[in-house]
C-alpha cells in the first residue's frame, strides 16, 4: 500500500514540547493587551500516521487546564482536519479547521462563530525545525479580508 507523503506533515510535532503562549485577552474588540503563559504538549500518531493527538497543559494566569488537538488526514481530499477538545468544555469539539501544508507552512481555515457572530478562523504552522515550531490563530469578521492574530504558541522540543 502506497502511503501518501502528506500523512507525514505533522511528524515534526511527535514527542514532547515546552510551549510559550501569547494570547490576546479579548478577541475582535480592538484589544491590544496580551497575556503570556507556559505549558507543555505531547503528541503521538494514530491510525498508522493518518491521525494524531496531542495532550496539552496550559498554565494560564486564571488557572491550569488541559486540552487536546485531534488531527485526521483525508487522502481523498489531501487535507487535514483539526479539532480542539478543551477540558473546560469537554462536550464540545467545535468546528474543525481544514487545510494542508505547502512550502513548509500549514494553513487551515474554518467558518465558526464568536459571541453569536460568524467569523473565519485561520491556523498557521510556520518556522518548523527539528527542535522548534510556531503556531498562530487569527480570526476575521470580514470573510478573510483582514485578520486579527489572537494566539501564538512557540514550541521548543523538551529535553529527554
Amino acid at each position: 500500500m502506497h502511503k501518501d507523503p502528506a500523512m507525514n506533515d505533522f511528524d515534526f510535532l511527535v514527542g514532547h514540547w515546552t510551549v510559550r503562549h501569547r494570547r490576546l485577552k479579548e478577541r475582535l474588540v480592538g484589544c491590544t493587551e496580551w497575556e503570556e503563559f507556559g505549558g507543555t504538549c505531547s503528541l503521538r500518531p494514530l491510525l498508522d500516521g493518518q491521525a494524531n493527538v496531542d495532550d496539552n497543559v496550559l498554565e494560564t494566569p486564571s488557572g491550569t487546564y488541559r486540552a487536546a488537538s485531534i488531527r485526521a488526514y483525508d487522502p481523498a481530499t489531501q487535507r487535514w482536519s483539526i479539532w480542539w477538545l478543551d477540558s473546560r468544555q469537554p462536550h464540545d469539539l467545535g468546528v474543525p479547521v481544514v487545510g494542508a501544508f505547502k512550502d513548509g507552512t500549514g494553513t487551515f481555515f474554518a467558518a465558526d462563530t464568536l459571541n453569536g457572530q460568524p467569523i473565519r478562523v485561520r491556523f498557521l504552522w510556520t518556522d518548523i525545525t527539528a527542535a522548534s515550531a510556531r503556531w498562530q490563530q487569527a480570526f476575521s469578521r470580514d470573510g478573510g479580508a483582514t485578520w486579527e492574530t489572537n494566539w501564538v504558541m512557540k514550541f521548543e522540543r523538551a529535553v529527554s
